[in-house]
């Protein structure tokens, strides 16, 4: 059994520092960017003015990162080779994801909106996986070079986590399809020209079949924004929507009529076990910063390091890093030899046990540190804040415990949801 990074990987992150060197660090120090990742970077980020939405000066100095990134062959590296990507791995992403939230806030990777150098690119995946011809021929060109996109319209107000109870529905009339409903963080609807839309169109709540997502023009009839959520992390892009009698064409239909919930399953494994890398990631940057401060600070003539009470807490969290760690790199490498939906069940147990550690790795960072740590002159907090988001929002940890409980007593077998095909 061999534990070494695959040498093309680490190709890759060797490459990939030095662009970040390079070109990414004087952007960071131009023009006063560095405001938004010093300690003004959560008011430099947020548009009060337009009820919390992300500043566009922000926005656009993301998307010229993108660019740059693109350019120099970074951003496509999970699509296939086809659409200038590197046919990159399960377990590449994992590797990547982590090394780049593990070097602290940056141009790099901003954990707050899931700004990355390494894009998931969901949308795209997803359209070549579902979309169907005329769909492709729409959204592809857009979606490969950032111009255009979706977001996903998945929760509702009063089911959360339960994805196969919606209220919002659709009749067909005519020629034509009728939506009523609502639903809640819709993230990225505020510059998102379509809204996946998920409804019920058949069956009963409960059923896995009966749902059907369609592809929603965000300036459609009917289609409104309510209000957008403030956060525990500003600012905010997560929007409650309204849809009242919203009629779009049959060719909105994304992913067969009543087949929708295999389209968001389809990606539920790839997008955690990576969302769990960046947890880990971030968790070392705490672990790491925490002991170089220790060794230098020297309250009572001492280095804090010297401190057991100061050393145990840490070397617990360093622990339980290095096992996380194991446990992703095994689950990436399944996934990427049996297949995407071999390994549920540890998909779901790095997914809630990384983002746990996660926010117990900020928080010992800022009592190491002190009031520095709880000041927002350093990052902890600001990681604190954000990862506490994913231990709802990536299906909340209870949820994935019950799913890991449910490989175990033999209530769920590793298998691809009914619908989607295994690789």
């Amino acid at each position: 059994m061999d534990f070494e990074i695959p040498k093309d990987i680490a190709d890759f992150l060797r490459d990939m520092d030095d662009f970040i060197e390079r070109e990414l660090g004087p952007l960071e120090r131009a023009d006063d960017n560095i405001r938004f990742f010093d300690h003004r970077r959560e008011n430099a980020r947020t548009d009060w003015h337009r009820g919390g939405l992300p500043n566009p000066e922000w926005e656009a100095l993301l998307r010229k990162v993108r660019k740059m990134s693109d350019d120099a062959g970074f951003y496509r590296y999970p699509l296939p080779k086809k659409y200038g990507g590197r046919d990159g791995t399960i377990l590449g992403m994992a590797i990547i994801r982590e090394h780049l939230a593990a070097k602290g806030l940056g141009l790099h990777c901003d954990l707050q909106n899931e700004h990355s150098i390494v894009s998931n690119h969901v949308g795209l995946l997803l359209m070549l996986e579902y979309g169907t011809d005329a769909q492709k021929e729409q959204f592809l060109d857009g979606l490969l070079e950032g111009t255009t996109g979706f977001a996903f319209g998945i929760t509702e107000p009063a089911h959360g986590s339960d994805a196969t109870h919606m209220e919002t529905h659709a009749e067909r009339e005519g020629d034509l399809w009728r939506i009523n409903g609502e639903k809640t963080w819709n993230t990225g609807v505020h510059t998102a020209p379509y809204d996946l839309i998920f409804v019920r169109t058949g069956g009963k709540a409960g059923d896995a079949l009966g749902i059907t997502a369609f592809l929603v023009p965000t300036n459609a009839e009917g289609f409104k924004v309510e209000e957008y959520l403030w956060t525990f992390n500003m600012p905010t892009d997560h929007a409650h929507v309204s849809l009242k009698d919203v009629r779009v064409p049959p060719g909105a239909i994304f992913g067969g009529e009543g087949r929708g919930l295999q389209v968001v399953q389809f990606f539920f494994n790839e997008n955690r076990i990576r969302q769990a890398a960046s947890s880990l990631g971030a968790a070392q940057y705490c672990v790491d910063q925490s002991v170089a401060y220790a060794k230098e600070r020297k309250p009572f003539g001492k280095p804090l390091a010297a401190n057991q009470g100061i050393q145990f807490p840490l070397v617990e969290l360093q622990t339980q890093c290095e096992m996380v760690r194991a446990l992703i790199h095994k689950t990436a490498w399944l996934m990427d030899v049996q297949g995407k939906f071999s390994a549920s069940d540890k998909v779901s147990m790095c997914n809630f046990w990384a983002n746990r550690l996660c926010c117990e790795a900020a928080d010992r960072a800022m009592q190491v540190h002190g009031g520095l740590g709880y000041s927002r002159h350093k990052p902890f907090e600001h990681i604190y804040r954000h990862h506490r988001r994913y231990r709802i929002t990536e299906g909340a940890e209870e949820i994935q415990m019950r799913r890991v409980a449910g490989y175990m007593f033999g209530f769920m077998k590793q298998r691809a949801p009914k619908g989607v095909a295994e690789e």
